[in-house]
């Protein structure tokens, strides 16, 4: 009985230790226990996401309770956005366009890769999701990887899943999408 208990026991501490662990994005670690925006500010593949969060006057609202499920576009992503579209994005001008973009990302609600597969599976390879932006965005599989396919036509990649977050998850693309 004493040999279980401690099997047990051990069993809960090596978990736990696991469990605790921080996913490394961006060469930041981060932390479940933070919010969106305070592990987004550590990681150095998302400072054009935080930049553009920050123009758009989003900040308090992706720190706030939510729950949120966020489609992380990196640096290289927007980078593969035509010259200068990040630059006129973040003019103070073209706020509603750029709150529209980003919060073409999010969706409300906590949906972790293994809820989106579900969906997926459930509408026969294909899942449909309604953003915070109010437009629709599709996820499918190609092999093992979830796409993402936007209005436009456009598909993006998940490359990193399930960072938890305590208001929520990101999810790392490697596209930007666009409404």
């Amino acid at each position: 009985m004493k040999k279980t208990i401690m099997s047990v026991l051990m069993l809960v501490i090596i978990c736990s230790a696991f469990a605790q662990k921080p996913v490394e994005v961006g060469g930041a670690p981060m932390y479940a226990s933070k919010n969106i925006i305070e592990n987004a500010m550590n990681s150095k593949d998302h400072t054009t996401l935080v930049a553009a969060v920050k123009a758009a006057g989003l900040v308090e609202t992706l720190q706030s309770a939510g729950p949120f499920t966020v489609f992380a576009p990196t640096n290289a992503a927007f980078e593969k956005l035509p010259a200068g579209t990040v630059d006129n994005l973040l003019k103070p001008e073209n706020k509603s366009t750029l709150t529209a973009v980003l919060t073409y990302h999010v969706l409300a609600g906590k949906f972790s890769a293994a809820d989106v597969a579900n969906a997926i599976k459930a509408g026969n390879g294909k899942a449909e999701f309604k953003t915070v932006q109010g437009n629709k965005l599709w996820a499918m599989m190609d092999g093992k990887k979830v796409v993402l396919k936007d209005e436009k036509g456009n598909t993006s990649v998940i490359t990193i899943m399930d960072v938890n977050q305590s208001n929520g998850v990101i999810h790392v693309i490697d596209t930007v999408v666009m409404p």
